[in-house]
């Protein structure tokens, strides 16, 4: 990847107002006509674009802009950049080894039968294949349908857990939760007033035991005083 100068209109700009340089030097540095450079110059062009000095920049040194100076005839060289940046690269699709490629179709139906949440797209980025192949299998319309068998694409090699992981948690995002499964707790509510319940009949019964203590203590009580009074 070639070096190439940051915001070429911005240099320009800081060039023609800073610096000495020929309307040519800067046309060639900036790689613009030197006719825009002169608009520049004259406050035709660039009227809203704020100066950058490439110094800063690291992309011009101030030893350059004297020879430059010093020389109109003097072509500005640019330093090139301490750091690298990686040139970006298109993924290409994935590439399935030609020993697995016969285990694509097992996997394909795995990841059908236990994530019907992922879509054609990401099936397809897991394991390599076509989304017309992913819709024969769902189909069951694939030529060796009654073959198949699923198998986990990560156990084949196809694909990583991470990768695998990755795609189904894209794909669940905005999905409700699942219902839960098997025996679960009672809400703390419920189990509140239930307590509460139970306790209920020990008090009545509390309640009708001091009754009768009490009514039973009364009889008492009038018995022994009809027996005085004889």
């Amino acid at each position: 990847m070639a070096n190439t100068l940051l915001m070429p209109k911005a240099a320009a700009v800081w060039l023609v107002d800073n610096t000495a340089l020929s309307f040519e030097q800067i046309a060639q540095f900036c790689k613009l006509h030197p006719l825009e450079v002169g608009a520049i110059a004259d406050g035709e062009s660039a009227q809203g674009i704020k100066g950058l000095d490439p110094v800063i920049t690291g992309q011009l040194s101030r030893d350059e802009i004297a020879k430059g100076e010093a020389d109109p005839s003097y072509k500005l060289k640019l330093q090139e950049p301490k750091v690298r940046v990686p040139e970006s690269k298109r993924r290409a699709p994935r590439y399935t080894p030609l020993s697995k490629r016969q285990d694509r179709p097992n996997a394909i139906l795995w990841l059908v039968k236990n994530h019907p949440e992922l879509k054609d797209a990401q099936i397809s980025r897991l394991v390599g294949t076509t989304k017309s192949t992913i819709e024969q299998i769902r189909n069951r319309t694939h030529w060796n349908s009654n073959n198949l068998v699923p198998m986990d694409p990560v156990t084949l090699g196809l694909c990583s857990q991470i990768d695998l992981d990755l795609e189904v948690q894209r794909a669940s995002k905005g999905l409700p939760p699942a219902a839960p499964a098997g025996d679960t707790l009672l809400p703390a509510s419920m189990t509140e007033s239930l307590e509460v319940g139970a306790e209920q009949p020990e008090k009545e019964e509390e309640e009708l035991d001091a009754n009768a203590v009490f009514a039973k203590l009364s009889s008492l009580k009038s018995t022994s005083q009809d027996d005085d009074e004889e």
